[in-house]
Order: structure tokens, then C-alpha cells, then sequence
């Protein structure tokens, strides 16, 4: 089976295949967001992966969006996540770090009352998660050229931070609404300046915190996930410009020579099937634009996921709740072992139970 053969992305030297995505879980300290022993156990206990993907990590405290998240930019959060790195690398895992910035996804209860930031000042109209229950969004306020001259240092600091900690790469969280895609989507990017209009201009912001994040880190260690069909969701929609912006993204990345680039499938199909400018297949796509390796995510199971690597279209399937109800998960797929079904109530619930408590087969 592929899935379980070794593999190396960049820099990254994978023992196989088998990715675990990055998952949000909020079971960090929400005084300081630092994280804690028990994330520590969480991600040791998953070191079997190929590769581990951190959960979200944000870079700033303007980047936050949700409690219970895990930052990068302070001593206590590196001191944090080195305990999570020092028992991945015991175990004999890799794990890189996903530098995240929620940009308009947040609320004022997080920035002492006032707007979050975004390239533009248009309101996502989003329900976010809180510990006040689902306020609705407000209308950010626009990143002036300086403010965003601040934003591109705050990665390069978290990419030195992440350095500090131990990981052994980053990946730049480039999708699913937050702040590069709000920069990338003409929905969300008003701008009539250096950072708006034409696709290299929305792609500025991006290759700013490329450049600037290779300072730092050799870019063979660094990778960005895009999610080209997101649609309907976080306030952003899949139109005839999507395919065009994210290959002129692709195309352009392609002579950084990063480590990946972790794409995601259509989560729900039937949302794109109808939808002007959609793709089926982002794989299919994609993979004879892309130079580098691609990790392939989106609801694929073992034998979908070794289907891909067969075809061509990735060098690594990402799993995401398949992690967290198993993370025994290499084990399982090469015994071809039934798997655990995730507890969905217990996601972000805080705590051990359904964290800490999944059993493995040996169990």
C-alpha cells in the first residue's frame, strides 16, 4: 500500500503517507494561549503519522478569532509548544506548525471592543464560535500598507518562534476564509492599491509573508494549504475568478521550492456541482500546475486516499477526524482495522474525554 511507504516533501522526510490535518480542538490555557501538557500528550500520541499538521496557530494577538486557540508570538506559548514538539520527536513524528491569522473572522470581544482587521472593510456575515454563544460578525476594519507591513513581520517572528519551539516546518494557512483568502477573493478584497484588483495584487500579501518567512526558515520547510472550493461558508463563494486566483497562486509558488502544498477536496460536492467556475477534482487541477509535492485532504478514507496517491494526483493523504477518533491510525489502515467513530460533541469541548481517551487496538 502507498499510503504506508515513505515519502519526502521538501526538507521533510515522511516515514509514510499518512497525514494528520490540522485540527482545531481548543484545549488550550485562554489566559495567555499557551499550550499545555495534555495537547502535548494529545500530539504524541499521533506521532505515527507521517506528518503532523498543528492545529491553527496564531501568529498575533490581532489575529486571534476563537477562544481556547494556541498562539505563537509570546516566551510562554514557545515554552508551550516545544513540550508538544520535545514528545512528538520521542515518538520518533515530525510536526510542522500552521501560522494562522483569522483576519475579519473574529470579534471585537477579542481586540478590547474594537473591529478586527481584513484587506477591506465588508462584514463576512458569519455566526462565530465564542464563549459569549455565536455573535454574528461586525464589519472589520481595513489594513492600512503599514498595518499590513506589521502583519508580514508578525509571520516571520512566528516563523522564528516556531523555530524556538522545535517544529520541523510551517505551513502558511492560506484557506478556508481567513485572512490570505480574504486578500485572494475579489468578494472580500476591495482594494484599489498595490494589494487589490488584479490577482498578482491579491496575491501580494501572500508572497510578502513568503519572502518574509524565508528569512527565516529554509522554504523547503514551509507549505500553504488552499481550499479553492470552500463555498458558502465563512462569507465566501466559489465564482468564475477562484480557479484563475488560485492557479496564478500556484504557478507563482512554484519557484519558491516549498515543502507542499496541501489541497482540499469539495467537501460537499453538491454545493460546487452547479456552481459557475467549480471544479470536481482540485487534485486533477491542480497536480500538473504544481511543481511541488501536494498533500490531498476532504473527506477520504483509506482506500479513497490510496486511490489519489495511485492516480498521481498527491504524495500524502491528510486525515483529519480519522486522527482524532484513532490515533493509532497508521496501525489501523495498514491492519485494515475497523476505525473509531469521532465523538462530534466533544470536539472542542475542552478537557480529556474525547481528547485523551480514544482507545487504540492494543488497547
Amino acid at each position: 500500500m502507498k499510503l504506508l511507504t515513505p515519502v519526502r516533501l521538501g526538507a521533510l522526510e515522511l516515514k509514510n503517507r499518512v497525514v494528520m490535518a490540522p485540527l482545531t480542538r481548543c484545549r488550550c490555557d485562554n489566559a495567555g494561549y499557551v499550550p499545555t501538557p495534555m495537547m502535548a500528550e494529545y500530539y504524541a500520541q499521533r506521532a505515527g503519522a507521517g506528518l503532523i499538521i498543528s492545529e491553527g496557530t496564531i501568529v498575533s494577538p490581532q489575529g486571534r478569532g476563537y477562544p481556547f486557540t494556541p498562539g505563537i508570538w509570546s516566551d510562554a506559548q514557545v515554552a508551550g509548544w516545544r513540550l508538544v514538539t520535545d514528545a512528538v520527536h520521542a515518538r520518533g513524528g515530525l510536526i510542522v506548525c500552521q501560522l494562522w491569522h483569522c483576519g475579519r473572522l473574529s470579534l471585537p470581544e477579542f481586540h478590547d471592543g474594537q473591529p478586527p482587521v481584513a484587506p477591506s472593510a465588508v462584514n463576512p456575515e458569519w455566526d462565530m464560535f465564542s464563549l459569549t454563544g455565536q455573535p454574528r460578525t461586525v464589519t472589520p476594519t481595513a489594513l492600512s500598507r503599514d498595518d499590513i507591513k506589521a502583519v508580514v513581520a508578525d509571520f516571520r517572528r512566528a516563523t522564528a518562534n516556531a523555530m524556538a519551539a522545535g517544529f520541523d516546518g510551517v505551513e502558511i494557512h492560506s484557506s478556508n476564509g481567513y485572512l490570505f483568502h480574504q486578500f485572494f477573493s475579489a468578494q472580500s478584497n476591495l482594494r484599489t492599491d498595490e494589494y487589490g484588483g488584479s490577482h498578482e495584487n491579491r496575491a501580494r500579501f501572500f508572497f510578502e509573508v513568503l519572502d518574509a518567512v524565508g528569512e527565516i526558515m529554509p522554504l523547503n520547510r514551509v507549505g500553504f494549504r488552499l481550499n479553492p472550493m470552500l463555498n458558502r461558508f465563512h462569507g465566501l463563494n466559489v465564482d468564475t475568478d477562484t480557479v484563475p486566483m488560485w492557479t496564478h497562486v500556484v504557478e507563482r509558488a512554484n519557484s519558491y521550492g516549498l515543502a507542499f502544498l496541501h489541497l482540499t477536496e469539495p467537501l460537499h460536492p453538491k454545493q460546487v456541482a452547479d456552481t459557475p467556475g467549480a471544479l470536481r477534482d482540485v487534485g486533477a487541477h491542480f497536480r500538473p500546475l504544481a511543481t511541488m509535492p501536494i498533500i490531498t485532504n476532504g473527506g477520504l478514507d483509506r482506500d479513497k486516499g490510496e486511490a489519489r496517491l495511485q492516480a498521481g494526483l498527491a504524495d500524502a493523504v491528510a486525515y483529519g477526524q480519522a486522527w482524532i477518533a484513532n490515533p493509532d491510525l497508521v496501525e489501523r489502515f495498514a491492519a485494515g482495522a475497523p476505525l473509531n467513530a469521532p465523538d462530534r460533541d466533544t470536539f472542542y469541548a475542552g478537557g480529556k474525554h474525547g481528547y485523551l481517551d480514544y482507545p487504540t487496538l492494543s488497547a
